[in-house]
C-alpha cells in the first residue's frame, strides 16, 4: 500500500544516527545551471536550494521563516520592507555575508540577462542602510512580498566580480554556470553536466545540523526503468519520481519505501497565441486558429482528462480547472468547475470558427521533466485527432524544450507551473500578464495570451490586504482566464519518491528535495 501525504510538507522522522554516511539521489532532470539567476525552473531551485539562501527560506511545512535575514518588517504604509540580516554567516570559500551581496544579488536577479526579472516586477528600489540591514522598496503596497523571494537565492559579490560572473548567462554559460559559492548547508564540489554532481556539508554553516550526510551524489537518470533498478540494488538510495507504473509494485518490495502526495503543480497546455500564423501548418503561411478562443475551447472539450487519469496517470492525479490547485491561497472557489469532455462540442465548435476538417499544427512537449509527461502529450494527440485536428507530435528533453519555447517554435506545447509563492498571484504574473520585459512581467507566458483587464487586476492583487477584495479580483481573473480559454488545465501532479527504507526524508508539495533533512539509519 503507498503511503499518501497531504499536500502539506510531512517529515518521515528517525532518531539521528550516530554514523555519519554518504548518500546518493537520482532524478530524471539534471539542473541545467549551477547558477540561481539564470534558469527560472523547479530543478534548478530545488538542487541549488541546497547551496545557495535567501534573506527568507520555507520549512517543512512551506510556512516562510528566517534564513539570511533574521526577522523583516515593513516600512511606512506599506511603502517597503526592511530586512535585518544573518551576522556571522560565511560563504562556502570563507568571505563575510553582508548588506552588500543582497544588493548585488538584487541587482543581478533583477538583470535583463536574469530568468529571475518577473520575481522583482514589484521593487522600486533596494538601499544598504547598513552592514547588516537592507531596505527593499515597493511601488504599492505588497503584503506577499517575503513569500515571493523564498526562492531568491545570494551570491558572494566579491567571487561573482573574481570569476567575471556578475551577471547571468543562461545561453553561453559562465563560471557560475558549474560553480557555486553560496551559504547553504551544502556545497557544490564536483560538477559533470548530465552525469553527476558532488556535495559535502559546509562546516561553517550558520544553522542547526539536522542530518548525517557526509557527502551527497546526484545522479540523472532518464530511463525510469534503470533508476527503480538502481533503487531495488541498493545502488542509489532516492529517486524522484517513482514511474506511476511501478509505485505499486515497488512498494511491496523489501528494503524499499513509496513517499506519494500531491504536488503544487498544474499540468496545463498553452497556445500560441499571439502568432499570426501556425508555425507547423499544412501549408505555408497558416493563419493561426488558436487565435480565436472558441478554437481553444474546442481543444478543452476533445482532452479526455479524466481518462488521462485513470489510465496515463494510473489514478494518481487531480483534475485541475485553474492555474493553481485547491490547496493554493486565491483559489478560486467560483470558478472551480471544469470543462467537460465533449467531442461533438469540440467538432461543432471547429466548424463554426471555419474549421469544419480541423487543421494540422505543432504540439511541444517534454519527456523528462514531468510524470509521464510524453505519455500524456501521446494521449492528448490522439484525443485531438479524434475531433479532425492534426497534431504534430515532437518530444525532447527538458535541456532544450525551454530554448524551443522561448524561440517561439511551437504552436501548442505542455506546461506544468508551481507557484513559487503559493498563492494564485503568482502565475497571473508569470503566465497570464502580457509579456513585458521593462515591467518584468510574462516572462513564461511563452504563447503571448494578453488581456487588458488581467494586466489591470494584477498590480491591486499585489496591493490589496484586504482578503475579501483581494479574493473578488483573483475570481475575476480566474473568470476571465476560463473564459477566454488562455491555457487548458489538465490535472494536478502528484508526487511519487521512492528510498530505502533505512532513509528518512521530508517530502514537500513544491517537489524540493531538502537534503539537509536527510538521515541514514
Amino acid at each position: 500500500m503507498l503511503r499518501r501525504l497531504t499536500a502539506s510538507a510531512v517529515a518521515i522522522c528517525a532518531a539521528l544516527p550516530v554514523m555519519a554516511e554518504d548518500f546518493r539521489w537520482a532524478s530524471t532532470t539534471d539542473p541545467q545551471t549551477m547558477d540561481p539567476h539564470a534558469v527560472n525552473s523547479a530543478p534548478v531551485l530545488g538542487f541549488l536550494n541546497n547551496v545557495y539562501e535567501g534573506l527568507v527560506r520555507r520549512g517543512r511545512d512551506m510556512a516562510v521563516e528566517p534564513a539570511l535575514a533574521t526577522g523583516w518588517e515593513a516600512i511606512g504604509n506599506g511603502e517597503g520592507w526592511r530586512f535585518t540580516l544573518r551576522q556571522g554567516v560565511k560563504f562556502h570559500d570563507g568571505a563575510d555575508f553582508t548588506a552588500e551581496d543582497v544588493l548585488f544579488s538584487y541587482e543581478r536577479a533583477s538583470s535583463e540577462e536574469a530568468d529571475t526579472r518577473s520575481w522583482f516586477a514589484p521593487v522600486s528600489g533596494v538601499t544598504v542602510v547598513d552592514d547588516f540591514t537592507v531596505d527593499i522598496m515597493t511601488s504599492a503596497p505588497n503584503p506577499i512580498f517575503p513569500d515571493s523571494i523564498a526562492n531568491w537565492m545570494i551570491m558572494d559579490s566579491g567571487w561573482a566580480e573574481a570569476n567575471d560572473a556578475t551577471r547571468p548567462d543562461k545561453e553561453q554559460g559562465n563560471y557560475a554556470t558549474l560553480n557555486a559559492n553560496g551559504t547553504g548547508a551544502f556545497k557544490v564540489t564536483a560538477r559533470e553536466p548530465g552525469l553527476r554532481t558532488e556535495l559535502q556539508p559546509h562546516e561553517g554553516w550558520w544553522d542547526t545540523v539536522d542530518h548525517n550526510i557526509t557527502r551527497a551524489e546526484f545522479t540523472p537518470i532518464q530511463n525510469p526503468a534503470t533508476a527503480v533498478a538502481a533503487l531495488l540494488s541498493g545502488d542509489i538510495d532516492m529517486i524522484n519520481p517513482v514511474p506511476i507504473q511501478d509505485a505499486e509494485r515497488l512498494s511491496g518490495q523489501p528494503g524499499v519505501q513509496v513517499i506519494q502526495g500531491i504536488e503544487a503543480r498544474v499540468i496545463m497546455l498553452g497556445f500560441a497565441q499571439e502568432a499570426d500564423t501556425l508555425k507547423y501548418g499544412e501549408s505555408d503561411g497558416a493563419a493561426n486558429p488558436f487565435q480565436d478562443p472558441a478554437v481553444r475551447r474546442a481543444v478543452a472539450q476533445a482532452v479526455n482528462v479524466p481518462a488521462i487519469l485513470q489510465t496515463t496517470m494510473r489514478g494518481n492525479a487531480e483534475a485541475a480547472s485553474q492555474l493553481v490547485s485547491p490547496a493554493m491561497r486565491g483559489y478560486s472557489e467560483p470558478n472551480a468547475a471544469t470543462i467537460a469532455y465533449d467531442p461533438d462540442a469540440a467538432r461543432a465548435a471547429l466548424a463554426e470558427a471555419g474549421y469544419p476538417e480541423g487543421f494540422g499544427f505543432g504540439l511541444k512537449c517534454p519527456n523528462d521533466r514531468y510524470l509521464n509527461d510524453e505519455a500524456v502529450c501521446q494521449a492528448v494527440t490522439s484525443m485531438l485527432s479524434q475531433v479532425g485536428l492534426r497534431p504534430q507530435l515532437e518530444t525532447m528533453p527538458v535541456r532544450g524544450y525551454w530554448p524551443r519555447l522561448r524561440e517561439d517554435d511551437f504552436d501548442m506545447y505542455l506546461l506544468g507551473w508551481s507557484p513559487g509563492t503559493f498563492d494564485a498571484e503568482h502565475p497571473v504574473r508569470f503566465l497570464a500578464s502580457t509579456p513585458n520585459e521593462e515591467k518584468k512581467l510574462g516572462s513564461w507566458n511563452f504563447g503571448g495570451y494578453s488581456n487588458a483587464r488581467v494586466d489591470e487586476l494584477l498590480p491591486m492583487i499585489q496591493s490589496e490586504i484586504d482578503e475579501t477584495k483581494r479574493q473578488a479580483m483573483l475570481d475575476e481573473v480566474a473568470a476571465i482566464l476560463q473564459g477566454e480559454t488562455a491555457y487548458v488545465p489538465l490535472y494536478v501532479q502528484p508526487l511519487l519518491w521512492g528510498a530505502r527504507d533505512n532513509i528518512s526524508l521530508t517530502q514537500r508539495p513544491d517537489n524540493f528535495f531538502i537534503l539537509r533533512w536527510v538521515t541514514v539509519n
